[in-house]
């Protein structure tokens, strides 16, 4: 059955993902000569490089996304359909999805990535990941509603479990929430739970590579560990992760760690996408694209963002799969449909990398620059929130960030569940 779409005289864009590089394409292609349908499982945008502080109490959720319908209300050539693709076919022209069929003209495929588990299913089934604002608000339930038992816990291993946490990573996701968590440990704990012992709490960083932030400099590396470390973080280099049953922690060097609580921010992975040839995808489960972002050996089929690799000397497995290239691909798409020419191909610019890990600590590598410390923290803030979609999300998060400054305070320390359905009566 196909989706309810108004039929017209212009060829028809299908867009799937709403993330950065959909959402800068759908925006980018206003007021065109195209039909754009845009699809997503959400129907908001949501801004992923501050889930931590969601799940950190430190935001709320509502600030770091943005209503799909209020971004296109205006435009009568956008179309927007909550769903979620389940295979393509290229052939028909046709994608097919739980709402039912969408055909296409043109069809970009922005479907992002998901938390890379390794084929470790005990792991997929007990961790936590931060990929998506439903993620982050279960691990912020998860760290208070630990705290809670905790304090009406008398054995102390058993205690531990519910206050230490082992954060399995140590990219930027893995060492920003470490960061954060240290700081509530440091600021909110001796405040809201002062029964506990926060000499107690343990916080972990285990990294199986022999340094922090293996994607930036060395020095934003070594920095990142001395921040960490003087904010009490236990940081393990060189040390896999085998097993998590929900109650312990088992490394490959024997070690054992009580915790209930990992949160594993150790790859991504792109889902494969059913009716693709196998050889259109790349290591990762990527899609290989050319210059001009097509995913090779299929017709009027772009790819974009972290579900696209395009290789090159300088890239050789593929742009890093961070906003910025999403949003530079779409750009590039958006100006060669607009135009119907092709453009002398797509190059990355990169603009830099960063991480924060706490007040007045972050990490910068600008133009071949490394910048740590307040004025790293300071460019932090500015480029984030300058990124962010909607005057008022970018007014609430700033007026949280100086609170939280201020104060030392996060001030969403909500453990907020959904109640059962009720029957009826």
């Amino acid at each position: 059955m196909p989706i309810n779409i108004p039929e017209t005289d212009k060829e028809r864009i299908v867009v799937v993902g709403a993330g950065f590089g959909g959402f800068m394409l759908a925006r980018k292609l206003l007021k065109s000569d195209y039909q754009v349908v845009l699809i997503d499982r959400n129907n908001y945008h949501q801004f992923q490089p501050l889930f931590y502080q969601v799940a950190m109490a430190g935001l709320e959720p509502s600030s770091i996304a943005f209503p799909l319908r209020k971004a296109f209300q205006r435009s009568k050539n956008v179309h927007l359909r909550v769903a979620e693709m389940e295979k393509v076919d290229t052939t028909a022209k046709q994608i097919q999805t739980d709402l039912g069929v969408l055909n296409y003209d043109h069809l970009v495929l922005a479907t992002g990535a998901v938390t890379n588990f390794f084929g470790n299913n005990e792991m997929e089934k007990h961790a936590y990941s931060l990929k998506s604002i439903g993620e982050s608000l279960q691990l912020r339930n998860a760290i208070f509603e630990d705290l809670e038992r905790a304090l009406v816990t008398r054995d102390y291993d058993e205690r531990q479990g519910f206050i230490d946490v082992v954060i399995v990573g140590g990219g930027p996701t893995g060492v920003e929430l470490a960061g954060a968590l240290a700081e509530m440990k440091k600021y909110i704990l001796p405040k809201d739970y002062p029964e506990l012992d926060q000499k107690e709490v343990d916080i972990y960083l285990i990294q199986s590579g022999d340094r922090l932030l293996p994607g930036m400099s060395e020095k934003a590396g070594r920095k990142a560990l001395q921040f960490l470390e003087e904010l009490g973080v236990t940081v393990k280099l060189g040390t896999r992760v085998t097993a998590f049953n929900g109650e312990l922690v088992e490394t490959k060097d024997g070690q054992s760690i009580r915790a209930h609580k990992v949160v594993w921010a150790a790859g991504i992975v792109c889902d494969k996408i059913q009716g693709v040839s196998e050889t259109c995808f790349a290591k990762g489960n990527r899609l290989c694209i050319n210059e001009h972002l097509e995913v090779a050996h299929l017709n009027d089929v772009y790819a974009i963002g972290d579900a696209a690799s395009l290789t090159s000397d300088e890239y050789p497995y593929g742009h890093p799969q961070v906003a910025q290239p999403a949003i530079q691909q779409a750009k590039y798409l958006a100006k060669q449909f607009k135009t119907g020419k092709k453009g002398n191909g797509f190059t990355y610019r990169d603009l830099g990398s960063m991480a924060t890990i706490g007040r007045n600590k972050a990490v910068a590598d600008l133009n071949k620059r490394s910048l740590t410390g307040f004025i790293a923290w300071a460019m932090w803030l500015f480029v984030h929130l300058f990124a962010l979609v909607g005057v008022k999300n970018k007014l609430f998060v700033v007026l949280n960030w100086m609170w939280n400054y201020f104060t030392y305070d996060q001030s969403l320390r909500l453990i907020i569940k959904s109640e059962p359905k009720k029957g009826n009566v």
